[in-house]
C-alpha cells in the first residue's frame, strides 16, 4: 500500500494532457495551493513515461486520450517503472470499461473534466495524504463490477456442482427447447428431464428459463 507524504513536504506534480488549455487551467488552479509543485508537462503518454524517469514526480495528472501512448497504457508502465508514483486520471470519459481497466492498473484517483476543477484539487489533496478519490460516478461503477464478479464466482461454483447430464439439460433449456424436445434429443423420459430441470434451477438459484439463458451467455456457452 502506498503511504502518504510528509504533511510539510511539497508534492511534485507532472501534468500529462495533449491540450494546452487544460494544462494551463490546472497550473493556474494549483498556484493557490503551495503544497503542490508542478515539475513538468507532457503532451502524450510516451512523454509522460519518460518524464517520470527523469523528474520522479510524486503524482501524475493523466488524461486518457493522448497520442503515441494512451493514458491507460502509460499508467501501467508508470506503475511498473515507479510504483511509488500516484496516478490521478483527469478525463472526459466515464465508460465502465475504462474505469475498471484503470482501477486494475492501479490509479489513485479518477476525476471527470465535467466536474468542477475544485474536485481535481480535492483529489490531489486526498492522494497526497495517502488516500484515494473517485468522481461521483466511479464508485457506483466499481461496486456494480464487484457485484458482477461475485455473481460470476457464485455461478461458477454452482455450475461446477451440476452433473454432466444436468449440464447437457441446462444448455438445451437455455436454448429455449421444450421438455419434450430435450427428452427426445437425450433419449430420456420427459419426467427425467423435469427432474433434472428442478435440480438445475435449485443449484443455480434460477427462477426461469430466461435466467438460465443469461447464465449461459455470461459463461460464453451460447452466443446472442
Amino acid at each position: 500500500m502506498k503511504i502518504g507524504f510528509d504533511r510539510m513536504q511539497k508534492a511534485k506534480i507532472l501534468i500529462a494532457d495533449d491540450h494546452r488549455v487544460v494544462i494551463e487551467g490546472i497550473k493556474s488552479s494549483l498556484r493557490e495551493h503551495t503544497e503542490f509543485d508542478v515539475v513538468g508537462e507532457a503532451i502524450d503518454g510516451l512523454q509522460a513515461v519518460e518524464f517520470v524517469k527523469t523528474l520522479k514526480p510524486d503524482i501524475v495528472i493523466m488524461d486518457i486520450s493522448m497520442p503515441n501512448l494512451n493514458g491507460i497504457e502509460a499508467t501501467r508502465q508508470i506503475n511498473q517503472l515507479s510504483p511509488e508514483t500516484r496516478i490521478v486520471i483527469y478525463t472526459m470519459y466515464s465508460d465502465k470499461e475504462l474505469v475498471i481497466d484503470l482501477f486494475k492498473a492501479g490509479i489513485s484517483a479518477y476525476v471527470l473534466k465535467d466536474d468542477p476543477l475544485s474536485d481535481l484539487i480535492l483529489a490531489l489533496k486526498a492522494v497526497k495524504g495517502g488516500g484515494t478519490y473517485f468522481s461521483t460516478m466511479a464508485p457506483t461503477i466499481l461496486v456494480r463490477h464487484m457485484e458482477e464478479l461475485e455473481e460470476e464466482r457464485t455461478e461458477g461454483d454452482s455450475f461446477d456442482a451440476l452433473s454432466q447430464r444436468e449440464k447437457e439439460v441446462f444448455l438445451l433449456l437455455a436454448e429455449g427447447k421444450s421438455i419434450k424436445k430435450i427428452a427426445g434429443e437425450l433419449f430420456i423420459s420427459p419426467k427425467t428431464v423435469e427432474s433434472h430441470k428442478y435440480n438445475i434451477m435449485e443449484k443455480l438459484q434460477a427462477t426461469s428459463a430466461v435466467d438460465l439463458t443469461k447464465i449461459a451467455i455470461r459463461k460464453n456457452l451460447m452466443k446472442v
